[in-house]
């Protein structure tokens, strides 16, 4: 035994070396803890929530942008904005690809009271505040829905020329 033990000892000492430089090799985001994760964040739809990332977030993925978009603002704020029924998620990770916040965004529907007319198989919008008036929803007839749609797109196009020609 005591021929073979100086040699049992190296190679011990090998194996233990080995293992003590693979361990150092390996990123420290290995043994860290997953990432924290929250409660889902509800938004109402076609409205917009305020959300603070972590500090070493660097890149924002959404998970489908036609149920929630997200917009990054300077100081690690994001603006998330409900765009359709439904849930999605959202991921923050760091430079290196280390995911930082996994969270859920449920989009609720609209917080104003909405009336619902049903023509046979055509569907109108009304938001109901005070007065009913068309609203733009998703799901309504084809053409309401358009002709809906054209009127804001008229209206916001004539308000913006008229703040482009006031003088300053």
């Amino acid at each position: 035994m005591s021929v073979s033990s100086p040699r049992i000892a190296v190679r011990a000492y090998s194996l233990l070396r080995s293992l003590a430089i693979a361990i150092l090799l390996v990123p420290a985001s290995a043994f860290a803890a997953p990432a924290p994760t929250g409660g889902p964040i509800a938004v109402n739809m076609d409205q917009a929530k305020l959300i603070r990332l972590p500090e070493r977030a660097a890149t924002i993925v959404i998970g489908n942008p036609l149920v929630a978009d997200i917009t990054l603002q300077p100081g690690g704020i994001i603006i998330v904005t409900g765009k359709s029924h439904g849930a999605t998620n959202f991921l923050a990770m760091d430079r290196n690809g280390e995911v930082l916040l996994d969270r859920i965004i449920l989009v609720q529907g609209a917080a104003d009271p909405i009336v619902t007319v049903h023509r046979g198989i055509e569907r109108e919008s009304y938001s109901c505040m005070p007065i009913c008036q068309p609203r733009i929803t998703l799901g309504d007839g084809e053409k309401f829905f358009r002709s809906a749609l054209e009127q804001a797109g008229a209206l916001s196009g004539q308000a913006a020329g008229a703040a482009a020609a006031k003088p300053q």
